[in-house]
């Protein structure tokens, strides 16, 4: 009784962490982009700094009419919000916060999570497709093409990593972490961010929302509140995104001097401060060409991550 009653307040825990964590950084974008943008737009809703233009986005999603285009296959497109949503809420569940906080303990995080994130591209693809627009179409096939050319380099960089650690679990990983592994993993870790930013679809690597191209993507015939669950997903991607470089490449829950007592704290502290850098990456820099795109993946990543894991084999050849 005493386990069942342990699981279920951790998912609980998971579940309210998922509702609250995307919406902070949803309104930490609004901020952070007024501020470097000197745009005063946000700043007005509620009054002192603009605290509730959060309430007011969601007023706005809620009050607009739902509508489903005439030839759309209905089924799928009602479908495609949820699961371009929840595969981020499974990947929260597998995430360590702190020692022995965890959602769930899997065996194989490392390959779990990133399958999982994997699923969540098929809610552009569906939206694409069952929308019945060519522009549509558009975003969801680019949507593919860039899913195949960065899982690759993602996955590369979370292997260096896991074979530093010789172990494939996310828990067992920061128990075997060790400061000293910062230095030299940090080319996986900037492949892996730089590389997750590219399958979140955020700037520069937005190219299947290109608003100037192709209207709004996979989403221009979404309104309302299922518009408002793909922007959901987009946030919950950055918090996942930049929970698991934190725990892979970070130390996570590892304080910088030694004292882990903090905990959970130092997980989110990194979090945000990674979430920070994503916002920052979207006002600082244009969006790429498709084919610049293609070949920074390509080109550049691949390369780098092989080469990561390399050097990895050789110090570990080394140590031992």
């Amino acid at each position: 009784m005493n386990d069942a009653l342990d699981v279920a307040v951790r998912l609980l825990l998971v579940f309210a962490a998922f509702l609250v964590l995307p919406l902070v950084v949803g309104q930490t974008e609004h901020k952070v982009m007024a501020h470097m943008q000197g745009r005063l737009g946000p700043m007005y809703a509620g009054g002192f700094h603009g605290w509730a233009q959060l309430v007011a986005d969601g007023v706005k999603f809620a009050q607009k009419e739902d509508v489903v285009p005439k030839d759309a296959d209905r089924r799928v497109f009602r479908l495609a919000p949820a699961v371009a949503l929840l595969p981020y809420l499974l990947v929260l569940v597998a995430i360590p916060v702190a020692p022995g906080a965890v959602g769930a303990v899997v065996d194989a995080g490392i390959f779990f999570v990133l399958a999982v994130m994997g699923v969540g591209v098929l809610g552009s693809l569906m939206a694409g497709w069952a929308s019945a627009n060519k522009f549509s179409l558009l975003g969801g096939l680019r949507t593919a093409a860039q899913l195949l050319a960065y899982e690759l380099p993602m996955l590369l960089a979370a292997a260096s990593v896991a074979m530093a650690a010789g172990t494939v679990s996310l828990t067992g990983l920061l128990d075997a972490f060790e400061w000293w592994w910062v230095p030299w993993q940090i080319v996986g870790a900037l492949v892996f961010f730089v590389a997750g930013l590219a399958e979140l679809q955020r700037p520069p690597f937005d190219m299947p929302v290109a608003d100037s191209e192709i209207i709004f993507g996979a989403y221009t015939e979404y309104t309302g509140l299922r518009f408002a669950l793909f922007l959901l997903a987009e946030y919950a991607g950055i918090v996942v995104l930049c929970g698991l470089t934190t725990v892979l490449f970070l130390g996570g829950w590892h304080g910088p001097f030694g004292g882990d007592g903090l905990g959970w704290l130092w997980t989110l502290l990194k979090t945000a401060v990674l979430a920070f850098v994503v916002i920052w990456l979207r006002v600082s820099y244009p969006r790429l060409r498709e084919d610049q795109l293609q070949k920074l993946a390509w080109t550049t990543l691949v390369p780098l991550a092989l080469a990561q894991i390399a050097l990895t084999g050789i110090v570990k050849v080394a140590i031992q």
